[in-house]
């Protein structure tokens, strides 16, 4: 196959990062991969796609064009797996991703969950990364770390010191897949920040717990891995009409 995916912006974001890393599958499957953009060049990953800097994108034709990654197809780095998880921190690291601004990461049901387990006595540092600055309305006080506009290799790093993921977003998201890979428990989306926060309460209390969920993770994560992937987006693209 020929394909050429359009990105209007090369920034750090979850749709860069997603067309990136399906290119690089693809290319490793023998296809030709092109990335046309009219953003910068990329600082914060290596490709193995070829690219093209374009004024605007009228011109491209190509025998499959993308102008956004194909949903349902995201991809973990090679790196980001870890067969066995470092000693536990004390206290905990927890991790909550995602943009404040973005109302579908539900950030605040992240917050709201962490407050409620440490109203219950949870002892823990919040690490928060966004690839944008916090918001106003954020409460930086019940955060320890604060990461903006994390490099591949510092957000593998970053997930990697941590214990376990707060994940209150809806859709499950790149940055959840990556935790699991990384062996993080996850306390995951539930109706509300105090169910959250609930789930997060049972994960921070119980070892047997936090092992089963790494476990399950890693099984999970799996699906995620680029050959895998790549054979799925073969077969999606081949058989579009």
């Amino acid at each position: 196959m020929n394909v050429t995916y359009l990105l209007d912006e090369t920034v750090i974001s979850g749709r860069a990062r997603t067309a990136l890393a399906q290119a690089d599958a693809l290319v490793g499957r023998g296809h030709r991969v092109r990335i046309a953009t009219t953003g910068a060049p990329v600082t914060w990953r290596a490709s193995r796609a070829e690219w093209l800097y374009v004024d605007d994108f009228s011109a491209i034709e190509d025998e499959i064009v993308l102008a956004e990654p194909p949903a349902g197809f995201e991809i973990v780095d090679a790196e980001v797996f870890r067969a066995h998880v470092a000693r536990e921190n004390h206290p905990m690291r927890v991790l909550l991703c995602g943009a404040s601004q973005d109302e579908a990461k539900h950030v605040d049901d992240g917050y709201g969950a962490a407050a409620h387990a440490r109203w219950f006595h949870q002892r823990f540092d919040l690490i928060r990364v966004s690839p944008w600055a916090p918001s106003r309305d954020e409460p930086l006080d019940a955060v320890q770390e604060f990461h903006v506009g994390l490099s591949t290799a510092e957000m593998t790093r970053l997930m990697h010191s941590c214990d376990a993921i707060i994940a209150p977003e809806e859709r499950f998201s790149l940055s959840t897949a990556e935790a699991l890979a990384a062996g993080l428990p996850a306390a995951s989306n539930q109706r509300n920040a105090v169910e959250l926060g609930e789930r997060l309460i049972e994960l921070l209390s119980d070892a047997e717990l936090r092992d089963r969920l790494r476990k399950r993770g890693w099984a999970v994560a799996e699906r995620w891995r680029a050959a895998n992937v790549a054979a799925r987006l073969e077969e999606f693209l081949t058989s579009r009409p």
